[in-house]
């Protein structure tokens, strides 16, 4: 486990070539403050130079109330416009990085995820929600907007109308509201999350590295360039998948009619 202030970031858990990364204020609902945003950074540097050894990286938050709850208002309160200019650049910039790690991210949300939460869970590949989360982007009723991504993650998931009523009103919905409208994938009783992200994990561990990367990466694509520049990458991707060991292996698999090993060559 490395340790830091606010958070923790373990590796090999809760399996082997997988790393878990928590936010742990509890008492603070695990807001983003500054100093939470530099641990971030530095986890985040950790994870990028253990890439090659991750399979999958799960994001949660400690506790039983909040995921992370949003901003520190405390402190965003005194920022100048310069200083939050920096501080949400810095957010962005943040969950970019999370967003195009080459393995699956599994945001495993377990209370509050509001705010700059869930922009961190938007970044994210597979959000799993306990029942009794609540999702939002309430940053107008602060008189700001929605900062770290929201605007534009979000109406990439729901489309210009639902997020225009998301945003411009600052509703919070619970997870069923959430997962109707395509923003969570699984909604689990309370006491089940664990086992749902252990059963999310068990599927994607058994399938090829390489080949999951690739997908991530075409699938990014979709969201943000054109059509023809996103079937190059598809291409460019599918090509790199016949360069490696797993594709014989899943298509031999496949052939002999039994379950392929991968390895992640």
């Amino acid at each position: 486990m490395v340790k830091f202030e606010t958070l923790e970031l373990i590796f090999d858990s809760p399996r082997e070539d997988v790393a878990t990364l928590r936010f742990n204020q509890p008492e603070l609902l695990n807001a983003l403050s500054k100093a939470v945003v530099k641990d971030l950074q530095a986890a985040l540097d950790q994870i990028e130079s253990s890439a090659s050894l991750l399979r999958a990286l799960v994001i949660t938050g400690s506790g039983d109330r909040a995921f992370v709850a949003g901003a520190d208002i405390t402190e965003m309160v005194k920022m100048t416009p310069s200083e939050a200019r920096s501080y949400l650049r810095r957010l962005q910039q943040l969950f970019n990085r999370i967003e195009r790690l080459r393995v699956p991210v599994i945001a495993a949300i377990n209370g509050y995820a509001l705010g700059g939460g869930l922009e961190l869970a938007l970044a994210c590949d597979i959000r799993i929600a306990t029942e009794k989360s609540v999702v939002g982007l309430p940053e107008v009723s602060l008189g700001l907007i929605p900062s770290a991504g929201g605007t534009q993650r979000l109406t990439r998931i729901v489309g210009e109308s639902m997020a225009k009523l998301m945003i411009l009103t600052g509703e919070r919905i619970n997870a069923t509201i959430a997962y109707e409208r395509g923003i969570i994938a699984k909604v689990v009783k309370d006491d089940q999350l664990d086992a749902a992200v252990d059963s999310m994990l068990n599927s994607l561990l058994k399938l090829a590295p390489v080949a999951i990367g690739g997908a991530k990466i075409a699938i990014q694509a979709a969201l943000n360039v054109p059509m023809t520049s996103g079937l190059e990458i598809e291409l460019n991707e599918a090509v790199n998948c016949f360069g490696t060991k797993d594709l014989r292996e899943g298509m031999t698999a496949f052939i002999e009619k039994r379950k392929a090993k991968f390895t992640g060559n």
